[in-house]
């Protein structure tokens, strides 16, 4: 199943944070497939900021936060959205070291805000909460987790993530159950990359703030490995799931992984070394001796069962992934238009889907 149009078109979807990296690509995405795309998040929290720089994709982006109930349930009231993608969320896990409280927050109370608006509003047919591949429990195994496997996380973010699943577990079997109510799914992936991140502690982010100052990456961890993958192919996978749940409704109502082959499970070392070969001169980095909180150092997920149940599968191989990274960070600061170089590569993307 691949995002087209002739689903999309006219849909009302409410994509709360929609300002963050994930949700300016998916905005964008959404729009140029005809949808009557609404959002819910905060102000950007980087400067610069991708939402900004695609000239704020749509111009009903409601700026709130999903910890207050009242913003939510008026927007749910005012709008009676029929499909909601929710990615608000705090992201990151050394901010969640720092600041606790506004980690568990917003990934718990703020999902439940907009769970229960969404479950009282008749309009609502499918609701698609993104977690992460954090959400399990990580035992360093060698082989990838599925998604039966158990939640857990050490840090506060991966706990949060992975309250955030059995909340939803719990809500589905709980109240969106109903033989002609709205059904809800989540989607876990992994390390996104792509074009517009600038958030703190993320890897591409911070090689390209380093490479475009002339300055040292410092990696904590150079051989911690992640399924990297582009930006899109997650946001390809959650439009999928969304289209499955309003067409087939309880079938898929489940938690889904969205990941990279296993061959695009890298290490932190070896991914910077192919960002320095793609960017070329006056890139380089060093081991980082600074003590900092722990990380896991291995994990990947198995996406199977979205390949044979939904159709989905991964199109860009991570080196290509890494290319298309550099190559949108170089045409912006040469001058070309964020929006432009963007929507080139949506609709690039686009062609490595099946007709």
């Amino acid at each position: 199943m691949i995002p087209s149009s002739s689903f999309w078109a006219g849909k009302r979807v409410l994509l709360t944070g929609h300002t963050g990296f994930k949700g300016s690509w998916a905005s964008l995405w959404l729009r140029k497939l005809g949808a009557d795309v609404f959002g819910l998040a905060l102000e950007p929290d980087t400067q610069p900021a991708l939402w900004n720089l695609l000239g704020r994709p749509f111009l009903d982006g409601s700026l709130g936060d999903i910890r207050n109930s009242a913003v939510v349930n008026a927007l749910f009231d005012a709008r009676q959205p029929e499909i909601v993608i929710h990615m608000a969320a705090q992201a990151l896990v050394h901010p969640s070291y720092a600041d606790p409280v506004t980690t568990f927050s917003t990934n718990i109370m703020g999902l439940i805000h907009v769970l229960e608006a969404a479950r009282r509003t008749p309009s609502v047919r499918a609701f698609v909460n993104v977690t992460s591949d954090k959400c399990y429990e990580n035992r360093e195994q060698i082989w990838a987790y599925r998604e039966d496997e158990p939640m857990g996380g050490s840090d506060p973010y991966s706990a949060s993530k992975g309250c955030a699943e059995l909340v939803t577990a719990s809500y589905r079997r709980s109240f969106f159950n109903l033989p002609q109510g709205p059904r809800l799914a989540s989607g876990r992936a992994g390390n996104v990359i792509g074009g517009g991140d600038w958030s703190e502690d993320r890897l591409v982010a911070d090689c390209v703030r380093a490479f475009q100052t002339g300055s040292l990456v410092l990696l904590r961890n150079p051989l911690a490995t992640r399924p990297w993958q582009f930006v899109l192919e997650p946001i390809s996978g959650y439009l999928a799931l969304a289209q499955a749940l309003y067409e087939r409704g309880s079938e898929v109502a489940e938690g889904w992984n969205f990941a990279p082959p296993d061959e695009d499970a890298w290490t932190v070392g070896r991914v910077v070394e192919r960002l320095i070969d793609a960017w070329g001169s006056g890139a380089s980095w060093a081991p980082d001796k600074d003590m900092r909180a722990k990380e896991a150092m291995l994990l990947r997920v198995d996406a199977t069962k979205a390949r044979l149940r939904l159709g989905w599968r991964p199109r860009l191989p991570l080196t290509e992934a890494l290319g298309w990274t550099v190559d949108w960070h170089k045409a912006v600061a040469a001058g070309e238009p964020a929006l432009d170089v963007t929507i080139r590569q949506i609709e690039c993307f686009e062609k490595l889907l099946p007709a």
